[in-house]
């Protein structure tokens, strides 16, 4: 499944994720500017899942719409590559990848196996805009759009500190 969806200014406020078509598939709801959230709705209007640094850590937490938690974001450190890592529990460590100076990211499995790649497609003027293609069958695509933006979250809270 291939979507896209973006970031808002000041990272708060409503914004489509759309299919390749065009269409509307779901939302997200940026809750605040100060405390960097969200909610991930389905086409229906329902919470699928949340994100949400966890207190005090550079962690992002990903739960689904009843608040149970689903699996964890951080960066890892890394000389040459940006490096991340979504411990989904029982469901496996994603690895996420991206080249130092690339806006393109892939999202591989405990084996190695491709799973999903996800790309930032806007100028730098802009707020950041994503494309996701999502080939797994253990990750749900609107937990991936929880997954990107938060590492994007991660990304710009690196930059202000």
């Amino acid at each position: 499944m291939e979507l896209y969806f973006k970031d808002k200014i000041f990272s708060s406020g409503v914004s489509d994720i759309m299919n390749n078509g065009g269409e509307v598939v779901g939302k997200i709801d940026l809750k605040s500017t100060f405390t960097s959230s969200l909610e991930v709705f389905d086409n229906d209007g329902q919470i699928v899942c949340m994100g949400k640094f966890r207190m005090l850590l550079n962690k992002w937490v990903i739960s689904d719409g009843r608040d149970g938690e689903l699996g964890v974001l951080r960066r890892r450190m890394s000389f040459l590559t940006k490096k991340y890592e979504y411990d989904a529990g029982r469901r496996g460590v994603f690895e996420i990848t991206s080249p130092a100076f690339s806006k393109e990211y892939s999202i591989q499995g405990s084996h190695g196996e491709f799973i999903a790649s996800f790309a930032r497609i806007n100028s730098w003027l802009q707020t950041g805009a994503f494309r996701l293609i999502n080939e797994s069958k253990d990750l749900e695509s609107y937990e991936l759009v929880a997954i990107v933006m938060g590492v994007h979250e991660i990304q710009k809270r690196d930059q202000h500190n």
